[in-house]
């Protein structure tokens, strides 16, 4: 079992909403523990949403304490040895132990949040701020709370669970107490089960799922192990938007499901666990717009629809139907009109120049947010869109032939290959794709990488294309560093070590990059490649994304769609999976 720093990644399960961050100070909150939700809400506190502020309490007053986190036990112990155990022992339910020790639950307090007493010594607590409640409740020891009324809110909420005071039983010095999230009636438990049976329960559910993660090489156990616990605690159960369980992006700040990054986990899960990748592939159809648009990003309470996100749904759809028979005929049926209107949708609502290139209208809308492409200002013609639509329209074609609808099937096939001509001569210059801005079609001068990926094509393009980009992609020192591919180039003048899209190694543009040069012969390149990537997981972890000259972590540093490709070329390059 591995062990992790609450810093970078948060303690918590399956299904659940609740997570514990140790969060550093800021203006907004004390450097500590806390217990968070991931709910999608507004918060004055800022994307971290913390609930509770954790210290453990040694004769009524907070004391140091050592946090160790594994996949299902936060464990914190004070030099003395006294110690709270933590788990999460059901997605709403956290279950907690002391021994010689205390702890405190304090909760800062905006308009309408409050705590009061209910029956049997249980206190209720209200976050009107995050749009939570939470049921106390003591189930051995005592429970005491300070929370002072004022006008329309509590003045502040400190919850002190503790030891009964004096006692000679074999079980002085112990507390035990439950916290249980619920939306609107709480219906009264026993909590009957001990924290020691519900530690097991939640122990087998989490080597349940490692039976469903890929294999990966012995030399990146412990990565695979950290990608295992990130994939399976950042899955939270059907609410509100959330029509299927879905896999977030993170448990730290990136609490939403962006609808290019979840294509990345569905790929991933599709080995061995294709119901759930399955639901993360559809679940941005269940909330398409009228329009044909599938919204940008998605959580429990808010669909965002400001920028879109790029059309790699049919490239990861063909990839995943090559790696499993659970994509049938009825489930390509359930799909296919929504992704055959997501298509449509660019032709009709992203092409304002008329040309039959469809547009980005900002740096969002590709997932590329803040690349040099973008600097010419938008609506920008951008050679990877037109690329990921002749894949899709492909794949639209695959599946109406499946379906049975052979004219479909040739209007798909055709389109696709209109567009792949036009792609050629629209946005290749002398020896490269370009980015042009829709309308005048003026070029920023830039080294950024972006204008490979439609060596997504492999060999689709034609042979010099192909050429130049492989001859790009190989040349060290030029996106190419020990770690992987940057990028923007380190050697540009716009380069930014932490710079996001403009400079740093992410996940999704390696992997697109590395099934591409699969697709184009280019085999051994491709394991390199991998290899580089992996290499770099291994020493710091499943970051947003990495500096691209040190390989390290930068910005969210639990993010599931790296622990997904990390799975993925770790299982099909690097163990010899990879079709030749």
């Amino acid at each position: 079992m591995i062990n992790f720093d609450l810093k970078l990644v948060p303690f918590s399960r399956y299904g659940s909403y609740i997570a514990f961050s140790h969060l550093e100070k800021s203006a907004e909150w004390e450097d500590g523990l806390y217990m968070r939700t991931v709910h999608g809400c507004g918060s004055h506190a800022g994307l971290f949403h913390p609930i509770f502020h954790v210290q453990l309490l040694r004769e009524g007053e907070p004391v140091s304490f050592k946090e160790t986190a594994s996949p299902t036990l936060l464990r914190l112990e004070t030099d003395a040895g006294a110690y709270v155990e933590i788990c999460i022992s059901e997605p709403k339910l956290v279950r907690i132990r002391g021994v010689g020790a205390g702890i405190r639950l304090s909760m800062g307090t905006g308009k309408f949040d409050c705590a009061f007493p209910t029956e049997e010594g249980r206190w209720q607590v209200t976050s009107f701020t995050t749009g939570t409640k939470y049921m106390l409740t003591p189930i051995q020891g005592q429970l005491a709370v300070n929370a002072p009324w004022s006008v329309d809110r509590s003045e502040t909420v400190v919850v002190d669970f503790a030891p009964e005071a004096g006692g000679a039983s074999a079980d002085a010095g112990m507390f035990e107490c439950a916290i249980e999230e619920f939306t609107t009636v709480w219906e009264k438990q026993k909590y009957e089960k001990s924290f020691d049976a519900c530690l097991e329960v939640v122990e087998k559910e989490f080597d349940a799922w490692l039976d469903k993660v890929p294999g990966v090489p012995r030399e990146y156990l412990e990565s695979g192990l950290l990608a295992a616990y990130l994939t399976w605690s950042c899955v939270v159960a059907p609410e509100g938007h959330l029509t299927r369980p879905a896999m977030l992006m993170s448990k730290n700040w990136m609490n939403s499901l962006w609808s290019w990054d979840n294509c990345f986990n569905a790929m991933a899960l599709i080995y061995r666990y294709p119901e759930l990748a399955w639901d993360q592939f559809m679940i941005l159809a269940d909330n398409q717009d009228t329009s044909g648009a599938f919204p940008d990003s998605i959580n429990d309470n808010v669909r965002q629809w400001t920028f879109c996100k790029p059309p790699i749904h049919g490239w990861a759809l063909k990839w995943m139907m090559e790696r499993t028979d659970f994509i049938d005929a009825e489930r390509l049926a359930e799909v296919y009109q929504p992704l055959a209107r997501w298509t449509q949708w660019w032709f009709e609502h992203r092409d304002d120049d008329h040309d039959a290139i469809a547009q980005y209208n900002h740096g969002n809308d590709s997932g590329w947010d803040n690349a040099t492409v973008f600097e010419v200002g938008p609506p920008v013609e951008a050679p990877d869109l037109t690329a990921y639509i002749i894949i899709q329209m492909e794949t639209l074609s695959e599946v109406a032939e499946i379906l049975g609808k052979e004219h479909h099937a040739q209007s798909w096939k055709g389109r696709a290959k209109i567009l792949r001509d036009l792609l050629f001569t629209h946005s290749w210059r002398e020896d490269r794709f370009v980015a042009p801005r829709s309308g005048d079609h003026e070029v920023f001068e830039c080294d950024c990488l972006l204008p490979f990926l439609p060596i997504m094509l492999g060999k689709r393009l034609r042979p010099h294309m192909l050429s130049k980009l492989i001859t790009g992609l190989k040349e060290e020192g030029r996106f190419l560093t020990e770690h992987g591919l940057a990028t923007e180039s380190p050697n540009s003048p716009l380069y930014e070590p932490d710079g996001y899209w403009r400079g740093p190694i992410w996940a999704p543009s390696t992997m697109i990059i590395i099934d591409g040069l699969a697709a184009s012969g280019e085999m051994e390149f491709a394991r390199e490649l991998a290899r580089r990537f992996c290499d770099m997981i291994a020493r710091s972890g499943m970051a947003e994304n990495f500096d691209a000259l040190t390989g390290e972590g930068l910005r969210d540093r639990a993010h599931t769609w790296t622990a997904s490709v990390f799975l993925i070329l770790a299982h099909e390059y690097l163990r010899g999976k990879a079709k030749e």
